[in-house]
């Protein structure tokens, strides 16, 4: 485990235990703004802090780190792997896969928010207001999620409107893809910083679910920085917690968007 010196952190070989090949799946950090989201907030960035001194203090290392392709996650995992390293952890450079991104959002907004507008007067009103309350600079609107938000995403599933994009289907299959590659020999301890959807993706497929209330609904308890963690005998996987953050101590460290 770690120990303290000096106020800082350092890396101590954990006592040996029978090895079990463990996956952890990460939530990025806090985000950005709506209009500038992919990107880690100050917030996010100590969330990430807390996240390394607690797998520091834990005796917790990676065979493999790997990323997804967003901006977020990719400064999440930097942020955790610079720490272990810097405390004399074992460090496994971090890799991107890009399987292990989150359906762009900011796509499905801007093609089929305009779709549903046109035919749902509701709708065109809730949307303009979220619009509007984004140019008053109103800070509490970049961490919710509205209404419109739902309606949009509902649509995306459900692939109600012409749509360029990927779809929700090949999304699921792109995660079930990359996991089913991390559950292959040889066995590894291996970090995962992606997002809420692919984590929830990859829980429901545990309980053979491809059903999205039950994926959204998991995804929507997401905290950030939260750790999933997979226990993997023989390529078989087992749920060993969901939405753990034992390093966010602090309510105010504890956010959802």
């Amino acid at each position: 485990m770690a120990s303290r010196s000096a106020g800082l952190l350092k890396w101590k070989e954990p006592r040996a235990f029978p090895a079990v090949s463990t996956l952890y799946l990460i939530r990025h950090g806090q985000a950005g703004l709506r209009d500038d989201y992919d990107r880690l907030s100050p917030l996010g960035q100590e969330q990430a802090r807390a996240l390394a001194r607690w797998l520091l203090a834990e005796g917790i290392t990676f065979d493999l780190i790997l990323s997804g392709g967003l901006r977020r996650q990719k400064e999440t995992a930097a942020i955790v792997a610079e720490a272990l390293a810097a405390a004399g952890a074992p460090a496994a450079p971090v890799e991107e896969d890009p399987r292990w991104s989150e359906f762009d959002l900011d796509q499905v907004y801007a093609s089929i928010a305009p779709q549903i507008a046109a035919e749902d007067p509701a709708f065109r009103a809730q949307y303009e207001e979220l619009l509007a309350r984004m140019r008053w600079g109103e800070d509490g609107i970049h961490r919710q999620w509205t209404p419109a938000d739902t309606m949009v995403v509902r649509a995306w599933i459900e692939g109600r409107y012409p749509f360029a994009g990927e779809s929700w289907s090949a999304f699921l299959d792109r995660v079930h893809a990359a996991l089913a590659d991390l559950l292959r020999p040889p066995a590894r301890r291996t970090a995962v910083f992606t997002s809420a959807t692919p984590v929830a993706i990859a829980v429901a497929s545990l309980f053979g679910s491809r059903t999205p209330m039950h994926i959204m609904r998991l995804a929507g308890a997401a905290v950030n920085t939260n750790l999933t963690i997979l226990d993997l005998r023989n390529g078989d996987p087992s749920l060993a917690c969901f939405n753990a953050f034992p390093h966010l101590s602090e309510p105010r460290l504890r956010t959802f968007r």
